[in-house]
């Protein structure tokens, strides 16, 4: 059996992505990450793809980054394409790139905001199906491999209006239908939901409105806790009875007792935003 693992983590010059990468960047692991962003300043927050490689390096795994345009189904396919060449082999993929316009959280209906709130559609709905795609044959030729969709409560709790909610709705159900495909070959596929994280995006929300946030920040959950999370599912020798489920991020860090950063166990949101949705058993092909 052998202890190398091949991981790539979509859209990772910051945010969640980055601090999944990281949490999995241990010997052993080399972790591709990939983003648009490969200069400092290209972007409104700050970050790079090279950036979150070199950092997952001196962790003691191996980062690589690769430009990848996600809306472009060609470098997502060359993507893969390398990695068959350099490794022969892929054990987890993380589906997190998106689009996030920043009116998504602007207030007011749907019919007030840009129409540009559906790139997220692309840059994140699609991207997933297109990326899983591309690595479905070399998932399918990795034993115990793993296939995650980042997601939200946005799935079916109201979260920055239709557009968003629409899109995580889509990648959940896109789970559950993948693992019908992937089960006869051993390969997982979930979705899971995170919670408030301490991205860029959202430690500058708070900054720009000190005390409004207090409670939220308080049980926000850092970058790296959903990859601390996906370490262990991945590490689980029952995950393939998981495959198909929306998981809730700080649920299955109770369970299989994963803390955070900080050795904190972050609260699960279910009580106030709800319940994952259970999907019918039917299979009709």
């Amino acid at each position: 059996m052998t202890t190398e693992r091949i991981v790539v983590v979509t859209g990772a010059s910051r945010g969640a992505g980055k601090g999944i990468a990281l949490a999995l960047a241990r010997p052993g692991t080399t972790v591709y990450v990939t983003g648009r962003t490969v200069v400092e300043g290209q972007a409104e927050l700050p970050g790079t793809i090279g950036a979150t490689a070199a950092e997952i390096t001196r962790r003691g795994g191996v980062g690589v980054a690769v430009a990848v345009d996600h809306s472009d189904d060609a470098q997502v396919a060359a993507l893969f394409e390398r990695i068959r060449a350099e490794h022969g082999r892929l054990d987890i993929l993380v589906n997190n790139a998106i689009t996030l316009p920043p009116e998504l959280t602007a207030k007011g209906p749907f019919w007030s905001k840009p129409l540009s709130l559906l790139d997220l559609h692309d840059v994140g709905m699609r991207s997933a199906y297109v990326a899983a795609y591309y690595a479905a044959p070399l998932l399918i030729e990795t034993p115990g491999s793993l296939v995650v969709n980042t997601s939200s409560f946005g799935g079916t709790a109201y979260m920055h209006g239709p557009a968003y909610g629409s899109g995580k709705a889509a990648v959940d159900k896109m789970a559950h239908d993948m693992a019908v495909d992937f089960k006869p070959f051993g390969v997982t596929a979930i979705s899971l939901w995170m919670g408030l994280l301490k991205t860029e995006r959202t430690m500058a929300a708070f900054a720009a409105h000190p005390g409004m946030y207090e409670g939220l920040a308080a049980t926000a959950e850092t970058p790296e806790f959903p990859g601390r999370v996906i370490d262990a599912l991945h590490r689980d020798p029952n995950l393939l009875d998981r495959t198909g489920q929306i998981l809730v991020g700080a649920e299955v860090a109770a369970e299989l007792g994963v803390t955070d950063v900080e050795g904190n166990q972050p609260p699960s949101h279910r009580p106030f935003l709800g319940d994952p949705p259970v999907y019918s058993a039917a299979v009709i092909e």
